[in-house]
């Protein structure tokens, strides 16, 4: 197999994130996330079939091999070093550390991101909570579900934010709602689609699409008190 290029490593990375663990993901889809054309997508897959990253599946999409899965996994781990290094290290803002890590993560050596891991304490997790795969590939699993999808009363402890946007990372950083911050749901209004939360005795409020991509965890024999 040749040398992977950064359009590669892109595309590769974005069938992870898309379809994980050998799921079939659309020319489409792949071609939205990535900002390109259809045509373009189509003819990259070619190439990554031909190197043995991908699998085509004619009219239904691409889904990775084994080595394609290597690799994509490989990246992310460079990926969620490189962001926890430039926060706990170099001080970096949390939400502004994605485009960073984007484009060191095709520059750095093995070496270098070796002693980056180190000075960061060896993390298990990103800044933005996300587990960072170990040397072998391995990634913890966790049951999480949407901030959104707590009923009133319940409370759940923030482990994962799935967003790279820093407009609304900045927000939410704003109110507390990062990795570790315990939240409980208040009040749902579905027909306003309105949430109530409480962070730290503090009460906000906000639409359902305003904390989509916050996932969440509820300890486990968690009991909880109705709000009053």
């Amino acid at each position: 197999m040749r040398k992977a290029t950064r359009a590669h490593q892109d595309y590769v990375k974005a069938l992870y994130a898309l379809g994980g663990d050998g799921q079939i993901v659309t020319t489409s889809a792949l071609a939205a996330r990535l900002g390109v054309s259809a045509p373009s997508t189509t003819n990259m897959m070619r190439r990554l079939a031909d190197d043995g990253l991908v699998s085509l599946l004619p009219r239904r999409g691409a889904r990775l091999t084994a080595a394609g899965r290597r690799l994509a996994l490989d990246l992310v781990r460079r990926h969620r070093i490189l962001e926890a290094f430039l926060v706990k290290v170099l001080g970096v803002d949390w939400s502004e550390v994605h485009e960073d890590a984007e484009i060191l993560e095709h520059h750095v050596s093995d070496r270098v991101l070796l002693a980056m891991d180190r000075l960061a304490g060896h993390p298990q997790e990103d800044p933005h909570g996300h587990p960072i795969p170990d040397r072998h590939g391995r990634v913890r699993r966790r049951a999480l579900r949407p901030l959104a999808s707590l009923r009133p009363g319940e409370a759940a402890r923030v482990r994962e934010i799935r967003d790279a946007d820093a407009t609304r990372m900045a927000r939410w950083k704003e109110m507390g709602l990062v990795p570790g911050a315990t939240v409980r749901m208040r009040e749902v209004r579905p027909l306003d689609d309105l949430l109530e939360l409480e962070l730290k005795g503090k009460r906000f409020v906000t639409g359902g699409q305003g904390v989509e991509g916050v996932m969440v965890e509820r300890p486990k024999g968690a009991r909880d008190a109705r709000p009053r």
